[in-house]
């Protein structure tokens, strides 16, 4: 039987869920929501979501509460587990540990991706999610498996093994998980995607106007 896009190639047992951390509040969008900005017509976050879905992995998609404009641009996507994260403006840090601990208590990994990030694709999801199954049966422990530019620079996303999901949980601020990459560096396994699309995150107006005017013909 052909084996499902997103499962894993090295038979080992257990998902590896995809969190989409979607719970910000883009203050420097000066009152627009950046999670809400269209992209060929369709708002970016449930695009990124459509895109974690099309990997055949399960999405869960980490947001401020499920009554705002982020949970009705989700509505109707079926199979989606939705997370409340109540301390959303503690930080990033905030979100990533209440999308850790919603995880599936066998869950092999968790592939971690900024939800304003609009040139991943689901190739790139799949991608990496090989990248760690091909890679988890030879070492000691799993590695973590970051994307990055061709030419090596590191960005996102970033697939986070089981047992780094405690040191996920106990974060603070919005600085994300570097400080358990900075402690684990000896297990990343970079990961090339195309372009500069494992860096490219649109925060601001100008930032979005600008990618706007460098796509053909997009809106």
């Amino acid at each position: 039987m052909p084996m499902a896009r997103g499962c894993a190639a090295s038979g080992v047992a257990g998902p590896l869920p995809i969190v989409l951390l979607a719970a910000g509040a883009g203050r420097r969008m000066r009152g627009g929501d950046k999670l809400l900005e269209l992209v060929d017509g369709v708002a970016l976050l449930r695009r990124q979501a459509q895109v974690a879905q099309a990997s055949g992995a399960p999405v869960l998609v980490c947001l401020p509460d499920l009554t705002g404009p982020r949970a009705a641009a989700l509505c109707d996507l079926a199979d989606l587990q939705l997370v409340t994260v109540t301390d959303a403006a503690d930080g990033m840090a905030a979100s990533l540990a209440a999308g850790v601990r919603a995880l599936p208590k066998d869950a092999r990994g968790a592939l971690v991706w900024l939800a304003d990030m609009p040139e991943i694709e689901t190739d790139d999801l799949i991608h990496m999610m090989a990248r760690f199954d091909s890679h988890t049966g030879d070492q000691a422990v799993a590695p973590i498996v970051q994307g990055c530019t061709k030419d090596g620079k590191p960005g996102h996303p970033v697939i986070f093994p089981a047992d780094l999901f405690g040191a996920l949980t106990t974060l603070r601020g919005d600085t994300g998980a570097r400080s358990v990459l900075a402690a684990h560096r000896h297990r990343i396994l970079p990961c090339p995607l195309d372009g500069n699309r494992a860096l490219v995150d649109l925060d601001t107006p100008e930032a979005w106007a600008a990618w706007r005017a460098a796509r053909k013909g997009g809106t």
